[in-house]
């Protein structure tokens, strides 16, 4: 781990009309001012843990060693769910225990998990439905003044915590092709589905994609390799494959959401 003075990164679904964010900005501030805070996003799809669990596993490799992630999509806030703070070899990250660390858990060196409990690290008189200003955020501002994870509570089994099953691609037609589905969609509109850019490596000038609803989209490189308005498929900047479309938005246009399944065309 760093020894410098870490990094704070927020995460959660509070979106940016309510002050909910900023609160939690301003609690950290108060309690460890020197310490820089960044924001992943706030634009988490409400009560998602999967889209969570997904942007914060593919983020978190791209900061610092130290860095201390809050992360907070909560539909269980105020039950008897934990508050965790899980040790990695190389960052922690601080979160409900609600299967929203799980890609952080199937890819990173876990080294230890604890429960955060310690009303010392808390802010008093905590609210049933606001655990990222109460719990969460004191908790990653008192790591970030020194404090070590093991006093914020009793330690606990990191396998003991929840993790959430993410969409699998199963092989069909002999291995030509693969049933994958579309696990959210950015800003834009563009598709992330659960199949990789490593499945067709070798074969992009052959590959497509198939929707249900009857669409076939080629693979390119990148959207300006077609004309404006034209679907594609392309690896994204996760690794995943990914439908767009040239200046166009992939999601209302060819009439796909999440959950939706693809197939992977290796001979389209």
């Amino acid at each position: 781990m760093s020894t410098t003075q870490p990094l704070i990164v927020l995460m959660t679904d509070f979106g940016l009309q309510d002050p909910y964010a900023g609160v939690m900005k301003g609690v950290i501030a108060g309690i460890s001012p020197h310490t820089s805070v960044i924001d992943l996003t706030h634009c988490i799809s409400a009560q998602n843990i999967l889209h969570g669990a997904l942007l914060l596993g593919s983020s978190a490799p791209y900061f610092p060693d130290g860095t201390i992630f809050t992360a907070v999509v909560d539909p269980g806030v105020g039950t008897a769910r934990n508050a965790i703070a899980l040790v990695t070899e190389k960052q922690v990250f601080i979160a409900p225990d609600n299967g929203l660390l799980s890609s952080v858990m199937k890819t990173e060196n876990i080294k230890e998990c604890f429960a955060i409990t310690n009303p010392s690290f808390m802010l008093a008189g905590q609210s049933a439905t606001f655990h990222g200003r109460d719990v969460f955020s004191p908790a990653a501002a008192h790591l970030a003044n020194g404090v070590a994870p093991s006093r914020l509570g009793k330690a606990i089994d990191p396998d003991s915590c929840i993790r959430i099953d993410f969409p699998e691609n199963s092989p069909c037609d002999s291995g030509n092709s693969w049933k994958g589905t579309v696990l959210y969609a950015d800003v834009y509109g563009n598709l992330i589905t659960s199949l990789t850019g490593d499945m067709i490596k070798g074969k992009e000038e052959t590959a497509g994609i198939r929707t249900e609803n009857g669409h076939i989209l080629s693979v390119y490189r990148t959207y300006g390799d077609v004309d404006k308005g034209v679907a594609l498929a392309y690896t994204g900047s996760s690794g995943f494959l990914e439908i767009g479309i040239r200046n166009g938005n992939a999601s209302s246009i060819l009439g796909l959401e999440a959950g939706d399944r693809i197939t992977l065309l290796l001979n389209r």
